[in-house]
């Protein structure tokens, strides 16, 4: 069984990814992607770590993810590398990532909590970037545009 905070965390980061996809702007597209990866990496470290009695130096969640699950050590260094640039996306900075960069991440992210998901036993998600796919399908070909 998996604890309650895991379920908590995969949920928030499956709304996470639903407010990326309907995001009216690229920074807040691009910061709800990542906090939906940072979250997904929370489920699974709610799920694996094990807290030890011993005062430690803090380690940021992608650094105790490498540690806690090693097989996620490429997902844990490209999403620790985007952490900038969400910071400059919160704060406001237009011009901090492009929308091509926004709508890999939204991909990227949500690929993520599918394969936390299945490394956790459980059936992944349904993907919020083929949904808005589909969704975009659907209006060009009701709109004659396909």
């Amino acid at each position: 069984m998996l604890p309650a905070a895991t379920h908590s965390y995969l949920s928030r980061s499956a709304a996470s990814l639903r407010e990326a996809v309907i995001a009216p702007d690229v920074p807040t597209r691009y910061a709800c992607a990542h906090v939906a990866a940072l979250q997904a990496a929370a489920a699974l470290l709610a799920a694996r770590a094990h807290p030890t009695p011993a005062r430690r130096r803090q380690k940021n969640a992608w650094i105790l993810l490498a540690e806690v699950a090693p097989e996620f050590i490429e997902w844990a260094t490209f999403f620790a590398a985007g952490a900038g640039k969400r910071a400059a996306a919160e704060a406001g900075l237009s011009r901090s990532v492009s929308e091509r960069e926004a709508d890999d991440l939204v991909r990227d992210a949500d690929r993520f909590l599918a394969v936390v998901e299945s490394s956790l036993g459980l059936v992944p998600h349904v993907s919020e970037a083929s949904q808005r796919g589909s969704a975009q399908a659907g209006w060009a070909e009701r709109n004659g545009v396909a």
